[in-house]
């Protein structure tokens, strides 16, 4: 007679190893702690961009960068994707509809003013300087919006190269952490009172935290209008998702309309159906799962049933899993191939910022 081995067993017996991706994201794990420490001992450094940077530094560290090539990169594009999406959602709770109603219809016209110059001056300026891929959109996104969330959202719609959606979120946070210690010196020197300093805060700067640590050296009124304001620039994010959705969309359909219509006259028109059933598979949803999600979390915010204890712990798992996107993104960026586009893309950066400054700059003015 012969017994057959118990399934746990054949497995110890055969070798059982662990799914690809949990080395990866070990490695996240182990990078998010890290930029914990350093956001202790550097306060005035956000979690967000003390993660971005240490995932370069992996990417580029002799002793890990086989590991982050190699090993690990499974798991690492696996946290830079479905961990973004997981943040991303969370943040929806950090927006409530009254609070934004609450600002007036005069600021919220402004912000959508400060948004749509920053979205469509970066973009028309990024594509004119020949920028590869879809960085002048992530770019202009991240600008616009908020920062490195906003990139991954819209790189999972665009389906951008992962390189694009590293180098976009490096520019962006690169940025964003400036602002933190040249926005407060201009505040006298422009005139700017303390709400008035947090509103322009708010509709300039890029990331939540980056606008907290900015907005916190005016004391807690300019922390409190820069919040709102940039609560009001992150609910545009849903609707800038679906609009770049339904432009995929779009633009899919003709490029099937096309290639179906040249394999009809090659007598293949089977396989362009074929071809075009696949093609409909990969086009994105008008709105995605994880934005769907940031609507509904926002919902729930706006009603008031959770507790203090509940939001904080929702901050701080959004804030976490954030980190753990942001250094799998950072550990994705190649300097010696950014080398040869890093002075378009810098120079991108510097004009997107004036561009935000100014108009946010202009629309408090003319909001005050």
């Amino acid at each position: 007679m012969t017994l057959t081995a118990a399934p746990g067993r054949a497995r110890q017996a055969a070798g059982w190893r662990p799914p690809a991706t949990s080395y990866g994201l070990g490695l996240a794990v182990a990078g998010v702690t890290a930029a914990w420490g350093v956001h202790r001992l550097l306060p005035a450094v956000p979690l967000l961009t003390a993660a971005v940077v240490l995932g370069i530094v992996a990417a580029h560290l002799p002793g890990a960068r086989g590991l982050v090539r190699g090993v690990c990169r499974a798991g690492l594009s696996l946290a830079g994707k479905r961990l973004m999406r997981l943040g991303i959602v969370l943040l929806g709770l950090k927006l409530s509809l009254n609070d934004v109603l609450g600002l007036g219809w005069v600021t919220v016209a402004m912000v959508l003013g400060v948004v749509a110059a920053t979205f469509c001056g970066t973009w028309w300026l990024g594509r004119r300087m020949g920028l590869r891929g879809d960085q002048p959109l992530l770019i202009a996104t991240g600008y616009s919006i908020c920062g490195a969330s906003a990139i991954g959202a819209v790189s999972e719609v665009s389906d951008s190269d992962e390189r694009d959606v590293a180098t976009s979120v490096a520019l962006v946070t690169l940025c964003g952490t400036l602002a933190i210690a040249v926005l407060p010196l201009l505040q006298h020197p422009l005139g700017l009172g303390d709400a008035a300093f947090g509103r322009w805060v708010g509709a300039g700067v890029h990331d939540v935290g980056q606008v907290v640590a900015t907005a916190q050296t005016a004391g807690p009124a300019a922390l409190g209008d820069a919040v709102l304001v940039k609560l009001v620039r992150v609910a545009l994010l849903a609707p800038l998702v679906a609009v770049l959705a339904t432009s995929v969309r779009a633009r899919g359909r003709v490029k099937r309309a096309g290639g179906s219509g040249g394999q009809e006259i090659g007598g293949q028109e089977a396989g362009g159906q074929a071809t075009g059933g696949q093609e409909a598979k990969r086009r994105p949803p008008l709105v995605p799962l994880f934005v769907l999600g940031f609507l509904a979390m926002t919902a729930l915010r706006s009603t008031d049933v959770l507790s203090t204890a509940v939001l904080d712990t929702a901050a701080t798992a959004q804030e976490l899993l954030l980190a753990a996107a942001l250094f799998g993104l950072g550990s994705a960026v190649h300097l010696p191939s950014l080398t040869r586009t890093g002075a378009r893309v810098a120079a991108l950066g510097l004009c997107a910022w004036v561009v935000i400054a100014g108009a946010s700059y202009g629309g408090v003015l003319l909001t005050t």
